[in-house]
């Protein structure tokens, strides 16, 4: 997702200091193990994605160079099979590229605490004062804040020191809150989350169907090397290709189906084991919006557009449209806890009365007291 769309969305004014610059808490520190060794925690990172392109340059030399060029006789065979997996070659590879280098989106700077914020946090002695603190920022910023933790406070991230934003969750990895966050996928180096989720779908979409191309299109030359009919040169690059095409498609078949399934139901793989939470207790489906809704989330309007890995995903990750039942559920609560208010209100309102009252005719008794004793005042 482009980063200035992201950055565009401007929830309120925050406040600026005297330099021109807004002093936000920055997010705590790493151990210290960790800072010392960055460099080669972070080379060490790339190892997946390094095995995960190998694989992709040696499928590339066995199946056009050994299987067709070299072990294929018909030329327009050649041809087809050659067009056909260039093409899903091409898309694998594009989505792969997309998915790794996409930045993950994070959380904007409206939902920062800044210095001030956090002093008035850290004052507080009591868990109810700090979320009445958290309530007021949200409510001055206009943020669009309707998940919950268990106890019904504003989810707070101690690591980044800011408001988590609506299916934002704080990633160990990247060290970061991440928005509409999925998991940390290590053979991607990066979190599949709202910026590249339609990326990753359509990596495994494209790469399913090239390795299930592979195995049946390679599947005859494969019963040819238990006769010793295919060239030595060629036959244990053959082999292992059709192997790793079984293999992969079975893998990568399981992983497609079980996100096609998330995306249908508008769920993340977090909010699939456990339930976003409201201030009214979790809810499974608060943005289930019917099957075809849910896939214009992820793949856009433009439906012409779904099977190119570009970004077409509706939103901006900060805040998604629930269903109407969740919404008339959270719009009965909120008047629910505005007559609260109202009536708690009215009830501190009588108790100030009652309470001046009674002062009034406490001096009122202590004034006619008074009287009686003072000397003389019978006659």
């Amino acid at each position: 997702m482009p980063e200035q769309q992201l950055n565009s969305t401007t929830y309120v004014d925050i406040n600026i200091d005297q330099n021109g610059q807004t002093e936000f808490v920055g997010p705590k520190k790493t151990n210290f193990l960790y800072d010392k060794c960055y460099i080669c925690i972070s080379i060490f990172k790339w190892f997946p994605v390094l095995f995960i392109s190998a694989i992709l340059i040696w499928s590339y030399y066995a199946y056009v160079i050994q299987l067709c060029l070299l072990t294929i006789e018909s030329t327009a065979v050649k041809g087809i099979y050659i067009i056909l997996f260039n093409a899903l070659y091409f898309m694998t590879l594009w989505s792969y590229m997309q998915t790794v280098f996409t930045k993950s989106s994070i959380a904007p700077a409206a939902f920062r605490l800044t210095n001030a914020d956090y002093q008035r946090i850290v004052k507080e002695t009591t868990d109810e004062r700090r979320n009445q603190i958290l309530f007021e920022i949200s409510k001055e910023r206009q943020l669009p804040l309707a998940c919950r933790t268990y106890s019904g406070a504003v989810r707070l991230c101690n690591k980044c020191n800011l408001i988590k934003p609506d299916r934002a969750h704080h990633c160990s990895v990247c060290n970061n809150c991440v928005l509409k966050m999925d998991h940390h996928c290590p053979w991607v180096n990066n979190c599949v989350s709202f910026s590249n989720y339609k990326f990753f779908i359509l990596f495994l979409m494209y790469s399913f169907l090239m390795c299930l191309f592979g195995a049946v299109t390679s599947f005859p030359y494969f019963l040819e090397f238990w006769s010793n009919q295919l060239p030595t040169l060629g036959k244990f690059n053959i082999l292992f290709l059709f192997f790793v095409s079984i293999m992969f498609s079975i893998s990568l078949f399981s992983l497609f189906s079980y996100h096609i399934y998330l995306v249908l139901r508008n769920l993340t793989t977090l909010e699939n084991f456990r339930s976003p939470l409201f201030a009214y207790g979790p809810n499974k489906n608060a943005f289930n919006l019917g099957r075809l809704n849910n896939l214009k989330e992820v793949f856009g309007d433009n439906e012409m557009l779904w099977l190119i890995p570009v970004y077409t995903s509706l939103g901006f990750g900060v805040s998604f449209p629930f269903t109407e039942d969740h919404a008339n559920f959270l719009t009965q609560r909120m008047r629910q806890q505005q007559e609260q208010k109202v009536d708690s209100n009215e009830l501190n309102e009588f108790k100030d009365r009652q309470s001046k009252n009674t002062e009034l005719n406490n001096e009122k008794n202590n004034e006619t007291d008074f009287n009686i004793q003072m000397p003389g005042s019978t006659h």
